[in-house]
């Protein structure tokens, strides 16, 4: 391969990242915004949405995954893919005991799959801009799992609210990263 070539090979990833970080800051800010107006008063809207939120995350890591040299190069993503796939059976599972057993589920999810982007954040670390964002979103990811199983175990009752929040964060990391990732391509085309 030419160094033309691999140019044009980073570029085509470097153009991938972008867009899938912008997608995914565009899916979660949907998601809040739906989770709090649209599932405040309605209960189907708002268990479909919790299910749906690991559901949407292991569809990303798997097509993002791909994109990149398959579930075999990308471990850290076949394992996000997993758990989240496992987490969105479990929230729906748990959808049926309580919105505490909901949030334990969240939280535990929340820990896997935080730790599991940070060491995707850290692998593309040398190859991708922006993904000291992703790598803070991760660490957090895991703090706020941490907090979730804190606060499943109190009497009161949570809501899609709680988890609104969180969701809210991640948006923001992947807006950061796309952000981060058009300026560093525009500053490369400058010069």
């Amino acid at each position: 391969m030419t160094s033309y070539q691999a140019g044009i090979a980073h570029d085509a990833d470097h153009n991938w990242l972008q867009r899938y970080s912008y997608v995914r800051a565009g899916f979660s800010f949907l998601w809040v915004a739906a989770a709090l107006t649209l599932a405040r008063e309605n209960l189907a809207v708002s268990a479909a949405l919790l299910i749906g939120y690991p559901a949407w995350d292991a569809g990303a890591n798997l097509v993002d995954a791909f994109r990149n040299g398959g579930l075999t190069a990308n471990k850290s993503q076949a394992f996000n893919v997993a758990t989240s796939t496992v987490m969105t059976i479990a929230v729906a599972v748990a959808l049926t005991i309580s919105m505490n057993w909901v949030l334990a589920a969240f939280g535990l999810w929340a820990v896997l799959s935080g730790l599991l982007q940070l060491s995707t954040a850290v692998r593309r670390w040398k190859t991708s801009g922006g993904q000291w964002a992703m790598i803070l979103s991760g660490g957090q990811s895991a703090l706020a799992g941490v907090f979730f199983l804190f606060q499943a175990r109190m009497p009161e009752a949570p809501s899609i609210a709680n988890v609104a929040g969180y969701a809210a964060f991640g948006a923001i990391y992947f807006l950061v990263t796309a952000v981060w990732l058009t300026i560093g391509r525009m500053r490369s085309r400058m010069s």
